[in-house]
Formats: structure tokens, sequence, C-alpha cells
């Protein structure tokens, strides 16, 4: 019995160097020898998909736009175009979903405090010689400024001409500074406190709904959902902040679902309302259990960000409830004190496995990265971080070349964007690290698993019928490729794409 085990504990190895790129002429050697502290024994894993219980229609993957395209789209065309395709060309992720940030904007002669990028600009003008808060009328032409936010812009067309069927939500941060309480689009003096000036639903409901009919008029695209309020009911907006924020209590997040809701009717857009994007679970429900019944009624889309995991399925189930669709609209996440690296795997694989437990707990019908791009963070000696799946200089001169540093981030992505496809139905699968999917017409299944370990994992599906399977590997050597076998490379995302 035990030279049996051996015997196939051999082949098992041999058969994982050969999926890790090592050659035929020198895997038979290499396999005889002591298993590394980086190739464990094998452990076998078997994969059950349950598709006969297909469950969410996944409508695609994507990312909010705001300061990375604020800064990027002014870039020269080849690097921006680069970008693009990268993300939303047919080559690279096939991202189809894009959230435009609407900017709230501090007035002129605020002293610059955010960092590179966060500053996103207001579509409102004020009058010269104009001073105080109350100054702004919607309805005078002479208070807008459609000239502003020209960078993030470029974008919207750029994926227009990318994406057959492109996704738009516009989403909020903050209002223009003249409707704050603090006079800040950082948030009020304290964290813990609305922002919004008492009475000025109406108003910043009517800049929102302007600012998103303009831009579908001027871009000729359609925004399928708007989203008034951003991690509402959290303590990190306040006035000294470096980005845009606002705190919203249930209460008054309520009041502002409302006068967006009835900005819409009268404005006439097909437009809905998608809220209340809070940072974690566990809020969300929080906010969900204090608005009146009405207010629900007003909500087409449900969003909900993923920093924070706990009560995920209490947020499915509440989707679920309600028949409200729900996404998964803001997440990125590196592994916490991992040096910026630009091609380790432990980033890459924290972060997959962090993917795969969202569509796993929510069961969204869409997934969206916060910032594909972020800035380089190694700087004067510092460590650095690895947000982003883009790294580039965003503090150098837009006019100047730019290095695109593909990190091992969005290798990881694409293991999931390129063949977890719109259309697709989420599946349930048995086992914690592997996410499924099934074509509308049954006759394609994509299970993508993330091995974290440093065992490789032969794979096996039971699914009945006769399937046709490729698979494809991220790794420290593969950078979603094909590869033979069915063996997951340790510390690997492997993509299963089964066929009949």
């Amino acid at each position: 019995m035990g030279q049996v085990i051996s015997d196939k504990a051999r082949r098992w190895r041999l058969a994982a160097l050969l999926a890790l790129g090592v050659s035929t002429a020198t895997a038979p050697t290499l396999a005889k020898q002591p298993a590394s502290p980086a190739m464990d024994r094998p452990v076998p894993v078997t994969l059950r998909p349950a598709i006969d219980r297909p469950s969410t229609v996944f409508e695609g993957w994507g990312t909010a736009l705001a300061w990375f395209a604020h800064v990027t789209g002014g870039w020269p065309k080849a690097e921006r175009t680069r970008l693009a395709d990268l993300f939303y060309g047919p080559e690279g992720l096939g991202w189809t979903i894009a959230r435009y940030n609407i900017g709230g904007g501090n007035a002129a002669n605020t002293p610059p405090y955010m960092k590179v990028g966060r500053a996103v600009p207001g579509f409102w003008r004020q009058p010269a010689g104009v001073t105080g808060k109350d100054w702004w009328r919607a309805d005078d032409p002479a208070m807008w400024d459609w000239n502003q936010d020209t960078n993030q812009r470029w974008w919207l067309d750029a994926i227009s001409a990318r994406v057959k069927q492109p996704i738009f939500e516009a989403f909020s941060n903050s209002p223009p500074w003249f409707m704050t309480v603090s006079g800040r689009v950082s948030g009020a003096e304290k964290g813990t406190d609305d922002n919004l000036r008492p009475g000025q639903e109406t108003a910043f409901a009517t800049y929102l709904v302007r600012v998103t009919d303009e831009l579908q008029r001027r871009h000729h695209l359609t925004f399928r959902t708007l989203s008034p309020v951003n991690e509402p009911n959290t303590n990190y907006w306040f006035a000294a902040n470096t980005q845009e924020g606002a705190h919203w209590s249930p209460a008054r997040q309520a009041q502002m679902i409302d006068a967006t809701a009835a900005a819409l009717k009268v404005g006439g857009l097909s437009t809905v309302i998608a809220a209340p994007d809070e940072t974690a679970s566990h809020l969300f429900v929080q906010d969900w259990a204090a608005y009146p019944p009405a207010t629900r009624a007003r909500i087409g889309q449900l969003n909900v960000h993923s920093y924070g995991t706990v009560h995920q399925t209490a947020v499915r189930d509440i989707a679920r409830a309600s028949g409200i669709k729900m996404w998964m609209s803001e997440n990125d996440t590196p592994l916490s004190g991992d040096p910026e690296d630009l091609t380790g795997m432990a980033t890459p694989l924290a972060f997959a496995e962090h993917v795969v437990g969202d569509l796993k707990r929510l069961e969204p019908a869409a997934w969206v990265f916060w910032q594909a791009v972020e800035d380089l963070s190694a700087r004067k000696g510092e460590k650095g971080s690895n947000w982003g799946i883009v790294k580039a200089d965003l503090m150098g001169a837009a006019d100047q070349p730019h290095a695109i540093h593909v990190t091992g981030k969005y290798w990881a992505m694409a293991q999931f964007s390129r063949y977890i496809r719109p259309g697709d139905r989420l599946v349930p699968v048995d086992d914690m690290d592997t996410v499924g999917a099934l074509s509308p017409d049954g006759r394609r299944l994509v299970l993508v698993h993330v091995n974290p370990g440093l065992s490789p994992r032969p794979l096996s599906v039971a699914v009945p019928g006769r399937w046709q399977r490729r698979m494809i590997v991220t790794d420290a050597v593969h950078k979603a490729v094909d590869i033979p076998g069915d063996i997951a490379p340790p510390q690997s995302v492997v993509t299963l794409v089964m066929t009949r």
C-alpha cells in the first residue's frame, strides 16, 4: 500500500511540474526528489457545481472612473488608449460597466489639500462677486459650466467605443461645497455629522439629475442608474480628509433618495436610483432597516461595497425578498501589509479569494472594482501598497510619458472577467475556493478556483454529461494563459472552461 501511494503522489507531482512549465526532459528527475516547501504533496479537490440550480444573472465587471480617469483622461492619446484597451478592449479584461463620479467641487479659493486625482470638479459656476452659500440657481444657465471634467468624460466616450452594450452608472461622493455645512466636500468637521445643509435635498438632487441628463445628451449614452450617496453611514468623512465624502444618517439617506426620485421624475429620465452604496454589508442592513417602505420602493438597484463582509448573505436576502437587483459596486482588496509588488502573487491571491467570496455570499449581478489605476506608492523609501490593478505615476506631468505597470492583480482579474460573461448565471459550487457560472444555453460552464497554498491541487469536476475542458492559469510563472492538464499549481488562480 505504501508503494502504491508513493507512485500516485509521484505521478501527481510530475503532472504538477508539467503544469508549472517544467520540461518533460527534467521533470522525471525532479519528481523523484523530496518535496520542497514550494511544492508540498498534492491535495486532490473535487468540484461539484449545481448546474441544475443557477441563480443570479450576471451583468458584468467594471470599475469606478473618478480619480484615475480624472488624471489619465488627459494623458497622451497612445497611453490613455492603451489603458482603455487593457480594461474594456476585447483583448483586455472585457469589462462592460463604468461608474462615473459626479464631482461636488470645492470653492475656487479653497487651498488644494486633496491627493492626486481626487479633486473631481463640479459643474456649477459661481458668478463673480457673489459670496456666501445661497447664490446657486439650477434654472439659471449662467450657473452651469459644461466644460468641466473633460478627462473623466473622455473615458465615457472611450468605453462606448469599445463595448457593444455598456452599462453606465453615475454616482456622487459629496454635494457641492455651497450645499454643505462645513463648506468642504470632504465632509463635516466631525465624521459622524451629516454634511448636507438641512433643506438642500431638492437642490442637490436637481444638481445630480441635471448633470446626469446633460452628460447623457452630450456623450450619447444612458446612465442606467444614479447613486446619490456613497458609504454614507460611516465615520471617516470629515473636513480634513483628502477625498470627497459625506456622512448621511439613515434618515437623511431616505430623504435624499426620495428627493432624487422626485427630480428624476420631473426631468423625465429613465435612470433609476441605486442605493445605498454602503461600505460594508452590516451597515447596509442597518440602512435598509431604517428606510420607510416608500423609500425602499423608489430604489431600482441595491448597491453594496465589500470592504466589510459580515452579513453578506443578509444583503443577498434583502435583494431576494425585495425583488431588486443588487451589485457589489465597489471594492479593491490589497493584502494588508504587503509592500508594493508589481509582479508578486500575495495580493493577487488575496484579491481573487475576496472576489470568490463576494460572488458566493452576495450572489450579485455585477462586481465593480474601485480604482483600476493607482499611483506608484513606494516613494521616498516607503513600502507602498498594492491598490489598483495597474500602477503608474499619476503625479507626473500630463504631457510627459508615463510608464504603465500591469500588475499580477490584473491577471487575477482576467481569470474572472474574461470568462464569466454578461448573461451567464452564477451557480453554487460546494468548494469554498471556487465560483461557477453557466452560459444562457447551458453549454458552457466556467469555474474559477483559487489555490492559495503550497500543494498542487488535482481538480476533478463532478458534473453530469460529457464536457470538453480547457484550463487557464495565473501564478508566478503564467499570466492568464492556457496550460494542459487539470492541476491547479500552488499559489495560483485557475479558470476551467468546460463546454459541451
